[in-house]
């Protein structure tokens, strides 16, 4: 386990991984540090597909459009094939960005991920926890270089050390941002040394990516938004001296990446609201 805490001077479905597959694992625990487990387990995450959800692609916005109705964003970043309705689609367009969650095996065995505290000095969200990424550049040729372009500018992650290994599904943030988690396994931990941009981030840690399926430290506050009830998922957690608490779009887009990495739903309610509305 690493962490790196720096302060600024201003501021305070599948089920693949099996023993089936042992010989093809083999073959590859060089690419990992030599360890089988994220060998394994980048095998199971590529062969996993996201579950159908509204797409915004130019290619086929007119067909989503017709099917859906379209979809608006929520207030604490939804997943996309969850979240409300926009009775004007032609008038939800939202810009693409994607996040990185990055996994790497812990001195314990463990399946961790790296997350990064945001620095004060930042307009939205600012001291907040959130994964490495942002908005999706021309240049960028898909959504595993947006993220690992992002990580490289934020905590000086080099994009060779990283295994892109699948996509989930789009989650919608509140200022109308198409966000796509995209995996990535972190080949050997030993070869990253984060170095944060103080400009944009104050600390880089990490934590189990399990806890996000346990209920514990966990506290959830229901709201509620165009008459359906939902919930704001919180966790606490401490490494060090220092405490960082996980919410909201980072949270919700951890609980599902810790869903579908164990292939099992957490030991809590999500209770994502479902909207319907006419066709229009």
């Amino acid at each position: 386990m690493f962490l790196l805490h720096r302060r600024l001077p201003s501021l305070a479905r599948t089920t693949f991984l099996c023993n089936s597959m042992e010989p093809a694992v083999t073959a590859t625990t060089s690419s990992f540090g030599g360890s089988s487990r994220l060998a394994a387990l980048a095998q199971q995450l590529r062969l996993y597909k996201p579950p159908p959800s509204s797409s915004f692609d130019d290619a086929e916005e007119t067909q989503a459009d017709q099917e859906t109705a379209g979809k608006v964003v929520s207030q604490v970043g939804l997943q996309e094939s969850m979240a409300p309705i926009l009775k004007d689609p032609e008038r939800f367009k939202p810009k693409r960005a994607a996040v990185l969650i990055c996994i790497f095996e812990g001195d314990d065995g463990d399946l961790r991920v790296i997350l990064t505290k945001r620095s004060s000095r930042l307009s939205t969200h600012s001291g907040e926890v959130s994964l490495p990424g942002g908005k999706a550049e021309e240049d960028d040729k898909d959504d595993g270089m947006t993220a690992t372009r992002e990580a490289e500018e934020e905590i000086g992650l080099d994009p060779s050390l990283v295994d892109v290994v699948t996509s989930l599904e789009p989650f919608l943030s509140k200022h109308l941002l198409r966000v796509i988690p995209v995996i990535g396994i972190l080949r050997d931990k030993k070869t990253f040394n984060p170095t944060p941009n103080p400009a944009e981030v104050e600390a880089v840690f990490d934590a189990p990516l399990e806890m996000f399926l346990k209920d514990e430290n966990r506290r959830s506050e229901e709201r509620e938004w165009m008459g359906e009830k939902y919930l704001i998922h919180y966790f606490d957690y401490r490494t060090g001296d220092k405490d960082y608490m996980i919410w909201g779009l980072t949270a919700g887009i951890l609980i599902r990446a810790a869903s579908v990495t164990y292939q099992r739903p957490p030991a809590f309610i999500e209770q994502c609201p479902k909207f319907k509305y006419p066709k229009m």
